[in-house]
């Protein structure tokens, strides 16, 4: 019997649709994915020293590495850093350039409704203003009015502008806006603690310091594909051994990094 020219199309667009669902699920199991091509592909940040950052050879290191590492180690499998920034790092992951995310990201449920985020969490950070030390700059609302340098994707760059009235002036990546609050462009950088703390010795920054109360607490949780619920469960699982055995708070050791009252108070849920 032969096929009419709109059964060919019909037949074509069926094969195509089986395919993409194929194609689908395939992506969907992350775990198979990445022990059929021998290497887990990880999202990390490249310019946020101490947990992700490029050192002087070129090679990206860091305490989210570590972690990263650990992963692809219990996977048995090698493994591939991606750098990414808090503005494609979601994107990365949906479009399956990454399998896995672990990128200083802080939790949000609109975030949460992009890609998977697994519990428990494996950090926290807070927002503040890395500023000279002589700036005058004491409260929040100090800001108003001034131009504050910040990092395009970050949670807290609504409130610095809309509430606390700073003329905030965006950047792509988090090094674009401390050079710029290094050449004079802006009185401070709106940032996570954790990002201020891991540059805090460093003798460029000597005359400078985090100048406000800290706010809004978030933890940091890493990213899997919405869909796949068995990567999700895998990653959690993994999470609560590090906080059982205390080995992020090794890890803070290592990259010295001050103790997060979050991993103590983590380690003691989870014995």
């Amino acid at each position: 019997m032969q096929i009419g020219k709109w059964g060919a199309v019909l037949t074509a667009a069926v094969a195509l649709a089986l395919a993409a669902a194929g194609n689908a699920s395939a992506q969907s199991d992350t775990i198979a994915s990445v022990k059929q091509k021998g290497k887990l592909v990880v999202g990390v940040k490249a310019d946020y020293k101490p947990f992700g950052y490029t050192d002087s050879a070129g090679k990206i290191v860091g305490l989210e590495i570590d972690l990263a590492s650990d992963i692809a180690k219990r996977l048995g499998v090698q493994i591939e850093l991606v750098p990414v920034i808090a503005a494609n790092r979601m994107e990365f992951l949906k479009q399956g350039r990454i399998d896995l995310m672990i990128a200083t990201m802080a939790y949000r449920p609109d975030r949460a409704e992009v890609v998977g985020i697994p519990q428990p969490f494996y950090y926290a950070g807070a927002a503040n203003v890395f500023a000279k030390k002589n700036s005058g700059l004491k409260t929040w609302a100090d800001l108003k009015g001034k131009p504050v340098c910040g990092v395009q994707g970050a949670y807290y760059n609504r409130r610095t502008g809309e509430e606390f009235g700073a003329q905030l002036v965006v950047f792509k990546g988090v090094t674009e806006a401390m050079s710029a609050l290094e050449g004079g462009n802006c009185v401070g950088v709106v940032f996570d603690t954790t990002f201020f703390a891991g540059i805090a010795g460093d003798a460029k920054w000597a005359d400078y310091a985090m100048v406000l109360p800290s706010i809004d607490p978030e933890p940091w949780g890493m990213g899997v594909r919405k869909e796949d619920a068995k990567f999700a469960a895998y990653v959690s699982d993994v999470s609560k051994e590090w906080h059982k055995t205390g080995f992020i708070l090794e890890l803070e050791k290592k990259w010295g990094i001050p103790q997060s009252p979050y991993l103590v108070e983590q380690q003691a849920k989870a014995k």
